[in-house]
């Protein structure tokens, strides 16, 4: 029974391990035509190296984009054009923030950290799929993982050597 318990333990262990090997989001389900509050969460840094940047892609249909701060690193973000115009509180609205940086700081390897963001996700948006945000995370030395590998339709994300964080989309509430 003992050795069982044992046996099993290892097994989630190393399936937990696995499940947090790269970056994600804390939240992975949320409601199109609704606020979200992105926590992209860094488990380790590159080949044992220091994690120095984080930058996230912004897909389509995700508007009204406001990092937070983060102490000890720089924030940047990139702005450009939307493929399409939204509407935001009875505004339209046809561009703004692509990526979202946070650069110049230092995530030892053997430390984990959360990056935040709060965005909208617009009606636009198909509910039932799953929309992803492409992540890269630099590390000292040059290194990075690059995070932005998005399964084809009906590949299991699981095959993926660097998935990146995705989102299932819910129906409006």
């Amino acid at each position: 029974m003992f050795r069982t318990m044992i046996a099993a333990g290892l097994f989630i262990g190393v399936g937990m391990r696995a499940a947090f090997a790269h970056v994600s989001l804390e939240a992975q389900e949320a409601p199109v035509d609704s606020t979200y509050k992105a926590i992209f969460r860094v488990p380790h840094g590159c080949d044992g190296k220091a994690t120095t940047a984080v930058r996230i892609k912004i897909p389509e249909g995700v508007i009204d984009v406001k990092p937070m701060p983060k102490a000890g690193w720089k924030l940047e973000t990139v702005k450009g054009k939307y493929a399409k115009a939204y509407s935001l509180w009875g505004e339209t609205v046809s561009e703004g923030v692509t990526e979202v940086n946070w650069n110049g700081g230092n995530l030892p390897d053997e430390f984990y950290d959360e990056f935040v963001l709060r965005a909208r996700l617009t009606g636009d948006l198909p509910a039932g799929e799953t929309l992803r945000f492409p992540v890269v995370q630099e590390c000292e030395g040059g290194a990075a993982a690059r995070w932005i590998e998005i399964p084809a339709a009906g590949q299991d994300e699981d095959a993926l050597e660097h998935p990146a964080p995705g989102l299932k989309l819910l129906p409006k509430k």
